[in-house]
């Protein structure tokens, strides 16, 4: 039998592609997970179009969005929003805020305190628990503040249930503690908070993770032909590399 830490690789990422990603079953559930060297690659937050202002909303969009820049190797959504697509929570790009930091209880996944912000600046990415992010005040390039909270400092949130029944595909974000590796994770079928934190910090061994949405979770990974539509999306979270070879 094998043990309850057992860690399987399933798929790699077709070569040439900028951001790694692969299928890793832990604990009798499968993920997507995909890797990004943030000192090395081109990774950024998308929302709206520069030049109409109106949401993107899709994978495609950002397709030609960044046409002339290169390729889009990597995206997700990342971040909860409004019917109108506007974020939840604290969102900004090119370091400047279009969106507060929240720092209040609230309904739903959001207001599940302590939530937090992946944040990406020059040379890494980091996921904060909000308060910290508010009394630090990293000088992020692009931020995203979601929630819960998956894992604060190597622990999983302190409401996430062992027996819960709540269930759904679920998407989030982990970082390490040197800021260079930013991980992306979808579950390839419904899990609990509890499982879902539990790949973050007891299979991929990162001591800070987010939770980005469940239910609308949406991954586009060309190298592993694998491209998400449905529900129009607000914050995205993308890398743009040179085309593979």
């Amino acid at each position: 039998m094998r043990p309850y830490w057992f860690i399987a690789l399933i798929a790699w990422a077709a070569p040439g592609w900028a951001v790694e990603c692969r299928d890793l079953s832990f604990k009798d559930n499968t993920y997507t997970v995909c890797e990004v060297d943030a000192a090395a690659e081109d990774l950024r937050l998308f929302l709206n179009h520069p030049e109409t202002g109106k949401p993107l909303g899709n994978f495609t969009s950002i397709e030609k969005l960044v046409e002339d820049e290169g390729k889009l190797a990597f995206a997700m959504n990342a971040g909860m929003y409004h019917t109108d697509r506007r974020p939840v929570g604290h969102y900004a790009e090119g370091g400047e805020a279009l969106a507060p930091v929240i720092t209040r209880e609230g309904p739903g996944n959001f207001g599940l305190l302590p939530n937090g912000v992946f944040c990406i600046r020059d040379g890494r990415a980091d996921v904060y628990e909000t308060n910290r992010f508010v009394e630090e005040e990293p000088a992020c390039t692009y931020a995203s503040q979601s929630g819960p909270m998956l894992v604060i400092d190597g622990a999983l949130h302190p409401r996430f249930l062992p027996d819960s029944d709540s269930r759904y595909i679920r998407n989030g974000v982990g970082t390490s503690a040197d800021g260079a590796r930013a991980v992306f994770v979808i579950s390839a079928r419904p899990v609990t908070f509890h499982q879902f934190g539990s790949f973050f910090r007891d299979g991929l061994k990162l001591p800070q993770a987010l939770y980005f949405d469940g239910n609308i979770s949406r991954l586009y990974a060309p190298g592993l032909n694998r491209f998400d539509g449905g529900f129009p999306m607000g914050p995205m979270v993308g890398v743009v590399a040179d085309a593979p070879e």
